[in-house]
C-alpha cells in the first residue's frame, strides 16, 4: 500500500488495479469516520465480494446511503476477497435491498 494526496490510501495491484479505480470520486468513503452509534439504530453485517480499493468502497457505500433509513456504512476491506460491510439503520432493511444496491454498485452479496 501507499499513501496518496490527501491521506487517501490506494493499493498498487499488478495489471493495473480494479476498473473503478480509474473513476474520480468527489468524497473518500474509505476515510474512517467518528460518529457516536446510536444504540435504536439496526446493524446488519454481511459480505460484499470483488471490492480491491477505496474507490470500490466509495461506490458501495454511495449505493448502501441511498437507501431510505440507512443511516451509517462502515466497509472492512478485503482486497480481492469478501469484504465486511456493516449497514446501520433506522428499521430493518432487506436483504433484497442490500443485495440490489450492491449490484448497482457492480459488486455481490457474499458469504463471509
Amino acid at each position: 500500500m501507499t499513501l496518496a494526496p490527501e491521506g487517501r490510501t490506494e493499493i498498487d495491484l499488478d495489471g493495473g488495479g480494479c476498473s473503478c479505480c480509474a473513476i474520480d470520486t468527489t468524497t473518500d468513503a474509505s476515510a474512517p469516520t467518528e460518529t457516536a452509534v446510536d444504540a435504536s439504530l439496526v446493524e446488519a453485517t454481511f459480505g460484499v465480494a470483488g471490492m480491491t480499493c477505496g474507490s470500490c468502497v466509495a461506490h458501495v457505500t454511495q449505493e448502501l446511503t441511498a437507501i431510505d433509513g440507512v443511516d451509517g456504512v462502515e466497509v472492512e476491506l478485503v482486497n480481492g476477497g469478501v469484504s465486511g460491510v456493516t449497514v446501520r439503520s433506522s428499521a430493518p432493511i432487506s436483504d433484497e435491498a442490500i443485495a440490489a444496491a450492491v449490484e448497482e454498485a457492480g459488486y455481490r452479496v457474499a458469504e463471509r
